[in-house]
């Protein structure tokens, strides 16, 4: 299955995310790094930026390893989404760049003359791209395969990973980026929103929709409520996930995706209604916690690992994060009963590994703002793993701009890296290569944890004053590498 930028973007909607890009935007085929000003002294662009908080930054010259520059760069600060270049090394390691996850539809007893006599199982093996359209086409190659009726009961099986109710808990309940973990996910386990104002009501759909479908889904519900704040909210309730908005933040019409809480029934009711959709009723998905038994009669498999990994980096996909993490932690031989247990496991691997003894993960994601490793580990990671050349061929390309935005024609180096966005926190980790074929490590990252605090938890998409202090970051950033590009080229 080859990823859909639409379906992957919205995965991002709300704050907080790596790309803070609108829900429906359309990725630039580079990262778009704020306009350069001319190269100076770094305590200037430091001090310029105004930010706050930590600032840290370590070059790393590639021949020998040694250290052209540094600030802070022993200090331990969240990594954010340049996170995510550890877990992908981890994953490359444990699962080989050809890994592909699977997703199977099992019967516990004999098919007769079209009729299943036993229980159908949708068993999930932890694929984080699985999408409607594919589980469409598991449905028509089960009916295809003669499957006209099921006796016994319909079950969803999500064992391959543990239950996670969301990766981190200081995010606003509509982040769309901060979906529940499991071992069956579906649209990167996210429900599809849709409003439109009838007269003085509105009209409102949950569903799972894709490209092709739009399975109507039980398990969501949203009540339109008369108040101003908070924006949205959730509980769960009898088994449902029941949402509520405030009329006023609609307007006349739009959609948006929301976070899923029970991944594995969120999927068994969008295969439901996709067999129903080809002539096989099936009844209300159940959970079973054995791991299924029994003939195989239809399979989807992801893309390889490779490029989930090149995706996960490119677009930022947090859920992708989590599932290949916890896969490799299975892959190694433990069963992490959460994600910190996982995230502590990769660790572990990447001090052995990679020498990173401030590395200290709460997930694979990057986005639990607990997690700490210091810019010269990250550095010195990124320079040890360009030995094995895994790495480097997954990250995008940064170009440098001029003052007015536009793409220098010359550029002095080429900048492949990962961005990392939390609320005031701002990273950025690769390499740089100039013309004359010089290589540099980096890692930057700022961080402003206590006026963090103050904004957590709350319900707004962009709490106030983050915007800003992103562009900041960012900018600096850029400073600083068109200064080590002057610099060192």
């Amino acid at each position: 299955m080859r990823l859909r930028r639409r379906d992957v973007l919205t995965a991002l909607a709300g704050a907080g995310v790596t790309l803070a890009l609108p829900a429906c935007a359309n990725a630039p085929e580079r990262s778009l790094i704020p306009p350069a000003r001319p190269a100076q002294a770094a305590d200037a662009i430091v001090s310029r930026a105004g930010l706050g908080g930590d600032i840290a930054y370590t070059l790393l010259d590639m021949s020998r390893g040694t250290l052209l520059e540094g600030r802070g760069a022993n200090t331990g600060l969240p990594p954010a989404s340049v996170g995510k270049t550890i877990t992908a090394l981890y994953a490359l390691e444990h699962l080989g760049p050809g890994f592909r996850f699977s997703t199977r539809v099992h019967a516990t007893g004999p098919v007769q003359d079209g009729v299943l006599r036993g229980d159908l199982v949708l068993a999930g093996g932890g694929d984080p791209t699985l999408d409607t359209d594919a589980l469409a086409g598991l449905a028509e190659r089960l009916v295809q395969g003669g499957v006209r009726r099921v006796d016994g009961r319909f079950l969803v099986w999500g064992g391959a990973f543990p239950a996670i109710d969301q990766i981190a808990d200081d995010q606003a309940p509509q982040a769309g980026y901060n979906p529940s973990v499991g071992g069956l996910n579906l649209n990167f386990n996210r429900v599809h929103f849709e409003w439109a104002r009838q007269a003085n009501e509105y009209r409102v759909t949950m569903d799972a929709r894709s490209d092709r479908f739009r399975p109507e889904v039980r398990l969501a519900r949203m009540q339109i409520a008369n108040r101003a704040s908070p924006v949205y909210t959730f509980r769960m309730a009898r088994g449902r996930e029941e949402w509520s908005v405030a009329r006023g933040a609609l307007g006349n019409s739009g959609s948006r995706w929301l976070p899923v809480r029970q991944p594995d029934l969120y999927a068994g009711e969008a295969f439901q209604a996709l067999a129903a959709a080809q002539g096989l009723a099936l009844p209300a998905p159940q959970r079973v916690n054995a791991a299924p038994q029994g003939q195989v009669l239809a399979e989807h498999r992801s893309d390889p690992l490779e490029d989930l990994l090149r995706a996960m980096l490119r677009f930022s996909t947090n859920l992708t994060a989590e599932a290949v993490g916890l896969r490799a932690t299975v892959a190694s031989g433990t069963m992490p009963g959460s994600l910190q247990a996982s995230g502590t496991a990769m660790s572990d691997w990447a001090r052995r590994r990679y020498g990173m003894t401030s590395l200290s993960m709460v997930d694979h994601s990057g986005l639990g703002a607990a997690s700490r490793v210091s810019m010269s580990d990250l550095a010195n990671m990124f320079h040890r793993a360009a030995r094995d050349g895994q790495i480097r061929p997954l990250l995008r390309e940064h170009p440098f701009r001029d003052g007015n935005g536009r793409q220098l024609p010359a550029q002095p180096f080429e900048v492949l890296a990962k961005t990392g966005t939390l609320y005031f926190v701002s990273a950025l980790g690769g390499y740089m290569r100039s013309h004359s074929g010089r290589d540099l490590a980096f890692a930057i990252c700022s961080s402003d944890l206590s006026r963090r605090a103050q904004v957590v938890g709350e319900d707004l998409d962009r709490p106030e004053g983050t915007a800003e202090w992103a562009r900041a970051a960012r900018t600096m950033q850029q400073d600083l590498l068109h200064r080590w590009a002057r610099t060192y080229a």
